[in-house]
């Protein structure tokens, strides 16, 4: 069975939809303009988005609706790992004062599943259905780690290694030696790769056979997450916690 031709006008929709969340709103000629496609067409597909309840209008301007959340919570819900680790995260935020999160990787992209925050943490933009490149994170490359290297390589070879800060790994051959590192000592290191100031420990979350299905992490400022804390305390709760989550999706 070959792959089948995109359709046309379903891949507009959905190319709109992702414009409008990066814009946040836009009108028509401001869609049209972003996406270089004539004002006609993506005046229908707006006016069919909105009246299957996709989208809002406001003031001249469309957005992504609220339909969007039922959609996103049945896609997070059904996925085991997000309602056995949930608890796990959300106690590791408290104990170390940061902020977690749990990531899986589909389509080659990091996808955050849950995120949790301590009262003092900072803010930053991560949230759940948030997609990043796998090697610009300690959860993303805590994954790569513990997947064969043809499947590593098919997912650069389909999304590359883009830079997010002067510090992401954008080499292959250095990303390689790096997951080795990581398979090796069992967790990951972001040193603001993705955030600058920011630094992450991760762990895998694997299955029977040893495969990474997800990944937790502890973020926190660079000033506050350092020295032993940075490259023992840390790593050790989040390993325990990792492997909590392991028997228990294993025994639940």
């Amino acid at each position: 069975m070959t792959d089948s031709v995109p359709v046309k006008a379903a891949k507009t929709s959905f190319e709109i939809i992702h414009a409008l969340r990066e814009l946040e709103g836009a009108g028509v000629s401001e869609l049209a303009d972003e996406l270089d496609k004539p004002t006609s067409t993506i005046h229908d597909h707006l006016r069919t988005l909105e009246s299957e309840e996709y989208l809002v209008k406001s003031d001249g301007k469309y957005y992504v609706g609220t339909r969007f959340l039922g959609i996103g919570e049945q896609a997070r819900a059904r996925q085991k790992v997000y309602r056995v680790a949930r608890q796990e995260v959300d106690e590791l935020a408290d104990e170390t004062g940061g902020h977690t999160n749990l990531m899986i990787e589909e389509h080659g992209r990091g996808i955050f599943l849950h995120k949790s925050r301590a009262p003092d943490a900072v803010q930053l933009d991560t949230h759940a259905g948030m997609r990043v490149p796998l090697q610009t994170t300690a959860m993303g490359k805590a994954i790569l780690a513990f997947r064969p290297r043809e499947e590593v390589e098919s997912i650069i070879d389909r999304h590359g290694l883009p830079r997010v800060t002067e510090k992401t790994i954008t080499d292959r051959g250095e990303l390689f030696d790096e997951l080795a590192a990581i398979a090796d000592r069992g967790h990951a290191y972001d040193d603001e790769e993705r955030v600058k100031g920011m630094r992450c420990v991760a762990a895998p979350i694997t299955n029977e056979d040893g495969r990474a299905i997800a990944a937790i992490s502890v973020s926190s400022p660079k000033s506050r997450l350092r020295g032993e804390e940075f490259r023992e305390e840390v790593p050790d709760l989040i390993l325990s916690k990792a492997n909590i989550i392991e028997v228990n999706l294993t025994y639940s």
